[in-house]
């Protein structure tokens, strides 16, 4: 079984309250499918749970996926101005609109410093985050997304079914 050998810190971007008993980990990647299937059953997840369960999401773009890399910069750009959730959001919404073009119309919808945000997408900062998260990943073993960890350790039987992740959260407490 893979762990979790990074532990979640100060850098991640996190949902929940950080007194929560439960804390589930994404690796997940802005252009894949799957990833964007999960998201709405992370989202009913967090709601359910939501006194108990941290949820932290960690980029994992696949290089042969175009638009993975500036989906996941314009997000740590995002997060930059206090808006990467929402940039999160958007982008799953939005998944088969992943264009430079609708990236920048996302920043705009959100308010953002655009000359600051396209500053902050091609920055080291924003690059160095993104190759933490990828190699925090490639430690625990991740070779595909999305993969989900519950407290360190690796959920063995999502299925790609709400129910797979909430009783890995109802196991964990």
């Amino acid at each position: 079984m893979a762990d979790l050998n990074t532990p979640v810190g100060s850098l991640d971007h996190i949902e929940g309250k950080t007194s929560a008993t439960i804390t589930l980990v994404e690796y997940g990647d802005f252009q894949c499918k799957k990833s964007a299937e999960a998201y709405p059953l992370i989202k009913r997840l967090i709601k359910e749970f939501h006194n108990d369960l941290l949820f932290v999401f960690r980029n994992f773009p696949d290089e042969q996926l175009p638009e993975s890399m500036i989906a996941a910069q314009a997000a740590e750009a995002a997060g930059l101005q206090n808006k990467f959730w929402e940039m999160h959001d958007l982008i799953f919404e939005q998944q088969d609109q992943l264009t430079e073009d609708n990236l920048i119309y996302f920043a705009e919808s959100l308010n953002l410093n655009l000359e600051q945000f396209d500053d902050d997408r091609a920055s080291q900062n924003v690059m160095a985050k993104i190759e933490s998260d990828i190699e925090s990943g490639i430690r625990a073993n991740v070779s595909s997304t999305p993969t989900f960890f519950i407290d360190d350790e690796l959920i063995n039987d999502y299925d790609e079914t709400y129910e797979s992740l909430a009783n890995a959260v109802r196991n964990a407490e």
